[in-house]
């Protein structure tokens, strides 16, 4: 499955490994089958809205207007 209606080309098929749930926003940790994870912090309330638990097959949708690099 993947989402083509919204205009979001990176997308990353996994299951929530981890969700730390703060007061108003949440740290969500999505694994994808090759071991990549890729976390989104989202509201507290959409987390509940989604019906996220752990281990729930997600699909991670990754848009940004800038990609910063930090040297090593």
């Amino acid at each position: 499955m993947s989402i083509s209606a919204i205009n979001v080309r990176n997308q990353f098929r996994g299951r929530i490994r981890e969700i730390l749930e703060g007061p108003v926003v949440s740290e969500i940790d999505v694994e994808t089958p090759a071991g990549l994870v890729v976390t989104s912090v989202i509201t507290t309330r959409s987390v509940r809205d989604l019906g996220l638990t752990v281990g729930k097959e997600v699909i991670a949708l990754v848009k940004s207007t800038e990609v910063s690099i930090a040297a090593l």
